[in-house]
């Protein structure tokens, strides 16, 4: 009886042995890595990264008859110190002085340049792709913030940043 039960001691101390031995063999393979791409904008921690405060600002605009013509769409694009402020990012300037839409900034300090995404359209003009980039000095006086369409560098149109 002894040796029935040494045996079957025996039994389940090899075959827990052989068990362990093949979950530790049977390692998982590591998945393969994939580049992460994490699109996040940096501007809700502006204020918190330079302890400045964020003020509102409010742009008008000095028309160009040269870069208006029938209509001008611009979009603000965000960048430090400023970004746009809901619906006040689209602007329509149209001949005549008309405009529709008022740029419309948050910024920890008045900006000595701001950058647009443009195209030519009518006021009605659906969403479309755009042109380029238009560069823009910015005078300020208080929390008015006056850019001179004339004033402004046209950069390269998209299909050139390639």
């Amino acid at each position: 009886m002894k040796r029935f039960i040494f045996f079957v001691f025996a039994f389940f101390v090899l075959l827990n042995q052989s068990m362990a031995a093949d979950s530790s063999d049977a390692k998982p393979q590591p998945e393969p890595t994939q580049p992460r791409i994490s699109i996040f904008s940096t501007s809700t921690d502006w204020q918190g990264l330079t302890g400045m405060q964020y003020s509102e600002y409010r742009g008008k605009f000095i028309p160009s008859s040269g870069l208006v013509g029938r209509g001008l769409v611009l979009y603000y694009l965000d960048g430090f110190p400023c970004y746009g402020l809901g619906e006040g990012v689209r602007i329509w300037i149209g001949p005549n002085n008309k405009h529709d839409g008022e740029l419309r900034l948050a910024c920890l300090y008045a900006p000595e340049e701001i950058k647009f995404t443009w195209r030519n359209a009518t006021r009605d003009a659906d969403q479309a792709e755009s042109t380029g980039m238009l560069i823009c000095p910015v005078k300020s006086s208080g929390r008015e913030l006056t850019i001179d369409l004339g004033d402004c560098e046209k950069g390269p149109d998209w299909s050139e940043y390639k």
